[in-house]
């Protein structure tokens, strides 16, 4: 065969490796992009709360008009500016990858709900607001990859799905978390075909953070161990307090989301800007009982009792459930992911009461991976994740445990999958069919 026989061949094969290594380059660019917008939520987060507890030291009952005014506005905001911004995010992207290209699919991932996110998240915060910034992350993460992939129609699945899984990973400073949520609960399966591209925007997003903040474990180094013996005994309690706490939380906001029935479920449905303002009062209340800790992501409670102080107030645990079920409820813009963290927390202190010869240490890494798990209904990722934020290795047998205790336990009472079920009433509203094809 002459060199002239073999020049289409050469020629579509040089074609074949230019379009794979800009589809490389497309995830790497996103995932670049993710790791930036991931450090600016993180950077406007701090900012938000160190703010509004420097208006609680001008009083305290600040919050009993500042959190419903804020909770009203953000609502009113959502509604009429940034429209499916609402809640985590990370529903908004199941749905969107059930959905076949169009505006449809855009309206749920675009830049501009992206920047409704940043911003409502932010005054969330900058109100008390118990909310998280890890979940809007993904949300932002797999907009910012529908934004620069949106030319490669045949991957945008699994742009969207590696876009949500770098902003985890790029959020908690946790790659293997990232790649395990992608799997475990935003496709429930992986494509062979996307995968090591998946795995370079996770890479591409820890490099960022990396580069930009530095190696950190989300809430520091810890060596707790639980001793084999009668400290083993708390374990299985643990376990079935988080999952029974999680499975009620994520009952309680699914019937929420789906409308409540009868007269009060139409009352909310034509007054969510008065809605939202009783549970920012609800959170104002909360704020009060627990002498203002159970305000914001709650990172800085959760970490002071994973290093062994105990919280200053002792019904932390149950304020910050009710405070973080009321934004949830609410309407506004919000993660779960922190404040579930600080729940499992403040919930494994109560229980170091009567367990003193448990490490409170231990106990609060149990409960932390009990009610993530009850929350959200991801084993593997809630023991990662854990695990990763505190670089511990000698805990995982017992998170294991732990985890997959209270997912059985949850499952009991809320037999739906948070994330998915309120994905469903995003498709339900769409009023579009969802693409049928494998993973």
């Amino acid at each position: 065969m002459t060199f002239r026989d073999r020049l289409p061949y050469l020629e579509n094969l040089s074609r074949e490796t230019l379009q794979r290594w800009g589809r490389r380059t497309l995830f790497v660019i996103g995932g670049l992009l993710v790791g930036a917008a991931a450090i600016l939520m993180a950077a406007l987060a701090d900012f938000a709360q160190r703010d509004f507890h420097r208006l609680l030291g001008i009083s305290r009952y600040l919050s009993l008009a500042l959190t419903p005014l804020g909770f009203g506005a953000i609502v009113f905001l959502t509604l009429k500016v940034f429209p499916n911004s609402q809640g985590s995010g990370i529903p908004q992207v199941i749905a969107a990858r059930e959905l076949p290209d169009g505006p449809t699919r855009t309206s749920l991932v675009s830049l501009r709900v992206a920047i409704g996110k940043i911003v409502s998240v932010t005054l969330g915060l900058l109100c008390g607001a118990s909310i998280g910034r890890e979940g809007p992350t993904v949300q932002v993460g797999a907009a910012l990859m529908n934004a620069v992939g949106r030319g490669a129609i045949e991957y945008q699945r699994g742009l969207l799905l590696a876009g949500a899984a770098a902003g985890i990973a790029a959020a908690f400073n946790t790659p293997l978390a990232g790649i395990v949520f992608g799997i475990e609960e935003l496709s429930r399966s992986f494509e062979s075909r996307t995968s090591g591209l998946v795995l370079g925007a996770i890479i591409a997003a820890g490099l960022t953070s990396l580069s930009l903040v530095g190696n950190y474990a989300y809430f520091g180094s810890t060596n707790a161990v639980l001793p084999l013996g009668r400290a083993w005994l708390v374990l299985p309690i643990c376990a079935v307090l988080g999952g029974l706490f999680g499975g009620l939380f994520s009952r309680i906001v699914i019937t929420f989301a789906r409308g409540l029935p009868g007269a009060l479920g139409r009352l909310i449905a034509r007054h969510p800007i008065v809605f939202a303002m009783l549970c920012g009062l609800g959170v104002a209340l909360t704020g009060l009982l627990s002498q203002d800790t159970s305000y914001g992501t709650g990172y800085d409670e959760a970490r002071a009792i994973v290093h062994g102080a105990a919280p200053a107030c002792a019904i932390f645990g149950l304020m910050k459930f009710l405070a973080t079920l009321f934004s949830a409820i609410g309407g506004i813009p919000g993660g779960l992911f922190a404040p579930s963290l600080a729940v499992g927390a403040g919930l494994a202190a109560n229980l170091h009461t009567l367990f003193q010869d448990v490490p409170l240490g231990a106990l609060a890494l149990l409960g932390m991976v009990s009610y993530l798990t009850g929350v959200v209904q991801t084993p593997i990722t809630s023991f990662v994740i854990v695990s990763e934020m505190t670089e511990n290795r000698t805990m995982i047998i017992p998170l294991m445990l732990a985890a997959v205790i209270a997912d059985a336990v949850s499952k009991s009472i809320c037999k739906d999958s948070i994330y998915h079920a309120l994905a469903a009433v995003f498709l339900k509203n769409a009023g579009e069919t969802p693409i049928q094809e494998p993973e």
